[in-house]
């Protein structure tokens, strides 16, 4: 890389020394300067043996797969003076990485509640968890270090 035409505020050297670079091996800068070679990270469609498919790890992919039934949510607010915690009651109308969406149906309120101050969920009935792979609607992320 080329840093001549940035102008290098660190001094360090724009050649590479010691000729050819092999797989795995750490190319040299020059002044200290060490860039570490890439390495295969598994694409996020593949499992990784001992673990858990990277499908079934997200909570709001369960939580999809029980839309439509009626769960209880029970959430803290740090720093709140009038509710410290809350329970939610009602139908699962949707989910996202970061929010769930929760209808009532005895008031018709509806409630979009951010996944951060989650404690849990509970079921009055029988909690579908694994999910049909290949089946369009869950989440894949990469998997987090």
């Amino acid at each position: 890389m080329n840093y001549s035409q940035y102008g290098n505020p660190y001094g360090y050297g724009q050649q590479m020394y010691g000729g050819q670079q092999q797989a795995g091996q750490i190319p040299y800068y020059g002044q200290g300067l060490q860039v570490p070679a890439p390495t295969n990270v598994p694409a996020p469609s593949q499992n990784v043996p001992g673990q858990l498919p990277i499908e079934e790890s997200y909570i709001e992919n369960i939580l999809r797969l029980n839309k439509g039934k009626l769960a209880t949510v029970y959430m803290t607010f740090e720093n709140n003076t009038q509710w410290n915690a809350k329970v939610f009651k009602g139908i699962i109308e949707a989910a996202g990485r970061d929010h769930l969406i929760l209808s009532d149906p005895q008031t018709g309120m509806r409630y979009l509640l951010p996944m951060i101050y989650l404690n849990y969920i509970t079921f009055d009935e029988e909690i579908e968890y694994l999910p049909q792979f290949g089946g369009g609607q869950m989440a894949m992320y990469s998997p987090r270090p």
